[in-house]
């Protein structure tokens, strides 16, 4: 059993940078690749980025894919995700997520309870 609990969300300028934690419970978070979606308003939860077990390889969307980086501390059971050059349509509920396939909606394992990001224009 893996207990997820992000922090980190808030109100941002466009423009501006937040960083998202997901902190995990248990002592097989190190066994899990990690992932973060996010879900607008109205639309469908979409995966943004995901992070193997080891941290040696990570995926992005290309929507995010040079503005955002996602990271994992296998001390500190923790991943985050680090979000620069924000812009409005990034704005959404964000997810942490654990499975083996950290990008695929229905093999999610574990989700957290999101934490909202709204980024003004």
């Amino acid at each position: 059993q893996v207990h997820l609990v992000e922090s980190g969300g808030g109100l941002v300028q466009a423009g501006g940078s937040l960083r998202l934690s997901c902190a995990a419970s248990g002592r097989t978070f190190s066994t899990y690749n990690m992932g973060w979606f996010r879900q607008a308003p109205g639309k469908e939860r979409e995966s943004v980025a995901a992070i193997s077990e080891s941290g040696g390889s990570t995926y992005y969307a290309d929507s995010v894919k040079g503005r955002f980086t996602i990271s994992r501390d296998n001390g500190k059971n923790t991943v985050y995700l680090q979000m620069n050059t924000l812009k409005p349509e990034d704005t959404a509920v964000y997810y942490c997520a654990a499975g083996k396939f950290p990008t695929l909606l229905q093999m999610i394992d574990y989700w957290g309870q999101g934490t909202q990001v709204t980024v003004s224009s």
